[in-house]
């Protein structure tokens, strides 16, 4: 697949995590009764525009975000405003846009499955004789349950483990003929990979790659699923406590990079760019309902606030407060972007 249309499919996988975020958010407000002034997909000056019964729907210059218009930091002006609807019908329409998101990448989970017939198990199927894990104790058949306490969802929990371990020795937990066994200290030889310099450890163990049945469709959907929103979820943590610097973010720009560069190495592969698909609108959701103003999340928390206090802030105040949050919001994204930027040229 050339560059050109690597780029194409790229912006577009974007734009339709964006378009179904924002569509979550519409069609509950429209359901509670709730106005919508605007519906946009894009973002910057308007390009195309049409005027539904009560929605102005545009399509601005550039597909890397968009919006829906509700009024949220207006004081309410009539029964069908944002405000005027009880916190429940307000907490509903918040989460909605991340809802959407989460059961997008539930479908893609079980789109990418159909698509393949197969799915790589967590049951050993040749264990190195010799290695460390033969020594240890794993034998075939085993049913890798954790590893280093963290519960194995897909093979793909094995490897996470076994790449970001420090010094190769490793706790299992396993299940031998329907019995859990604790397998500890399991040793694994430690190389340095010679095109990134980066230690890895050496994989003495292989696992079934098994044929999916109808029975087996929607629960290894959902372990899939679980896969990247853990994934997602202990991203942002070592986020938070310093393992990862602003360097290692990417905003929309740096995302579509990687998708069009992987994209042309791989050539035209649905399954890859279903998978891509799946792990950004996984990380669209969650993200958003981190509590921080001007996201979802953000928002939630006031509504949690007025739903204890039985009173509303000020529109002003919780306006002020988003408002806020987006400024150091676009400020982050601009020096992200920066980043994706800089990082296309070196």
């Amino acid at each position: 697949m050339g560059k050109i249309l690597s780029l194409i499919c790229a912006v577009l996988i974007f734009c339709i995590i964006v378009i179904i975020h924002e569509f979550g958010h519409y069609i509950v407000a429209r359901k509670c009764g709730i106005d919508v002034s605007e519906f946009a997909i894009g973002m910057g000056p308007v390009i195309y525009k049409k005027q539904g019964k009560n929605t102005l729907f545009t399509l601005r210059l550039l597909p890397l975000g968009g919006f829906c218009s509700m009024g949220e930091d207006q004081e309410a002006v009539d029964e069908n405003s944002f405000r005027n609807k009880s916190v429940w019908k307000r907490m509903a329409v918040i989460v909605a846009g991340a809802v959407m998101n989460l059961i997008l990448g539930f479908i893609i989970s079980v789109i990418l499955l159909l698509i393949s017939g197969k799915y790589v198990s967590n049951v050993i199927a040749e264990v190195t004789e010799g290695s460390g894990c033969a020594q240890a104790g794993l034998s075939v058949d085993d049913e890798v349950i954790s590893v280093n306490g963290l519960h194995v969802f897909t093979a793909n929990d094995i490897i996470y483990q076994l790449r970001n371990d420090e010094d190769g020795v490793l706790d299992f937990v396993v299940k031998r003929n329907g019995e859990r066994i604790a397998i500890n200290g399991v040793k694994f030889d430690l190389v340095i990979d010679e095109a990134t310099g980066e230690r890895v450890l050496n994989y003495d163990f292989k696992v079934y790659a098994m044929k999916l049945t109808p029975s087996q469709l929607l629960p290894r959907a959902a372990r899939k699923f679980c896969y990247y929103s853990r994934l997602v979820v202990m991203s942002l943590a070592d986020l938070i406590s310093g393992k990862y610097g602003i360097n290692n973010l990417q905003g929309p720009v740096g995302i579509v990079t990687v998708i069009t560069e992987s994209a042309a190495e791989v050539g035209f592969d649905i399954e890859y760019l279903l998978d891509i698909g799946m792990l950004i609108t996984v990380n669209v959701g969650i993200f958003n309902l981190l509590p921080l103003p001007a996201l979802d999340g953000g928002r939630l928390v006031f509504l949690i606030i007025e739903a204890i206090r039985r009173k509303a802030l000020k529109a002003e105040t919780e306006g002020m407060v988003h408002f806020i949050g987006f400024a150091l919001l676009m400020l982050l994204m601009i020096a992200v972007t920066f980043n994706d930027v800089k990082n296309i040229f070196v």
